[in-house]
């Protein structure tokens, strides 16, 4: 709900900036209507930011943000240092520039790719709450409040007031320099939990992600784990501790499908032909219908 950071631990904290609206999807409880849990939470957020209801858990987890942009500006930011410390810390948000913003959209557009293939292979499932990381920043916060520009990604997020003097995960100090610590959470959580999950779909989707694909790659090997293989699957010997639904032993697209309760071919089948039966049926009937009035 909120752009922050701890003050001091376990004690208090420190809010940057509040989001508009936040989406949430719910599977309620006996008894209970998912309007009833929605408002419940709404009030315990108390006015801002205001909760979407989400059509489908899936829209949740392919529409994280944070798979894209923690990962994504922590591999355009370091993908070529040279292994020495730096003087100061460099800023996470206000200091990426425009080959961080490509790499975001890259990712984002790899994701709209799954959700594209997701509804040609079940048609009527909804994606439309899985926005582009650039809507999900202008519809997240009040940009006309928090941007000086939102005109694209790249001024978006260097324009941000509720980002001011955010840094990077950083290890070290002053005396010695600092140094990136990549097992920090924007690698360490986002990626088994996000990245992980879309890379893992987009697989049994049969959908090619390739800025994805890269930035995996080049986490994994910070993180000192393997859940891509050399050959580009989600079959490494750590995808068990992600999210991906292969560490749940999916791992074919009609079982994904399963689970997420598309009816199957043959019931597709049948309601085609139970159509055209029906159709055949009208046309006979206003045939019969016909003659019987050119009789008369």
């Amino acid at each position: 709900p909120w752009a922050c950071r701890v003050s001091e631990w376990g004690k208090t904290s420190a809010i940057l900036g509040t989001k508009e609206s936040i989406g949430a999807a719910v599977v309620p409880p006996a008894g209970m209507t998912s309007m009833e849990v929605i408002l419940r939470l709404q009030g315990l957020l108390g006015v801002e930011p205001m909760i979407a209801q989400c059509p489908n858990v899936m829209s949740i987890s392919l529409g994280n943000p944070g798979q894209v942009v923690h990962p994504g500006l922590m591999y355009g930011k370091w993908r070529e240092w040279d292994g020495k410390p730096l003087q100061h810390k460099p800023l996470f948000y206000h200091g990426a520039d425009e080959h961080c913003a490509s790499v975001l959209i890259g990712i984002s557009n790899d994701i709209q790719a799954v959700c594209s293939k997701l509804r040609k292979v079940y048609p009527g499932f909804d994606t439309t709450q899985v926005k582009t990381i650039f809507e999900w920043y202008t519809t997240s916060y009040s940009y006309s409040q928090s941007s000086e520009d939102a005109s694209n990604l790249h001024r978006a997020l260097t324009t941000n007031s509720s980002y001011k003097g955010l840094c990077h995960p950083m290890k070290g100090d002053e005396a010695t320099g600092y140094t990136p610590d990549f097992q920090f959470r924007y690698l360490s959580e986002d990626v088994p939990t996000g990245l992980c999950f879309s890379k893992g779909v987009a697989e049994l989707l049969q959908v090619k992600t390739p800025t994805i694909d890269k930035v995996m790659v080049w986490c994994q090997a910070k993180l000192g784990k393997e859940f891509l293989t050399p050959e580009g699957k989600m079959a490494g010997k750590d995808v068990s501790s992600t999210r991906a639904p292969q560490a749940y032993g999916v791992t074919t697209q009609q079982e994904l499908l399963d689970f997420l309760g598309a009816p199957c071919a043959m019931d597709i089948r049948r309601s085609v032909a139970l159509a055209v039966c029906a159709g055949a049926v009208v046309v006979a009937m206003a045939g019969v219908i016909r003659r019987w009035q050119q009789q008369r």
